[in-house]
């Protein structure tokens, strides 16, 4: 649930500020599973890193 005031901002925003603010977070979630694949696998190389958040991604549900 939203406070009233984050309400009134995000109401006041146009569509292409939402979706800027969307495609940010959607961004720092990829860089975060990133980090934590990179933590988790200290031997893989950047590319599998890519590979593998890519398939993640890819085959997320909500």
């Amino acid at each position: 649930m939203l406070h009233p005031e984050q309400k009134r901002i995000y109401q006041g925003m146009t569509a292409e500020q939402k979706l800027r603010i969307a495609v940010s977070l959607y961004d720092s979630a990829r860089e975060l599973k990133a980090a934590g694949l990179r933590a988790q696998h200290t031997d893989w190389s950047e590319e599998k890193v890519r590979e593998k958040v890519r398939e993640i991604f890819l085959y997320a549900r909500t």
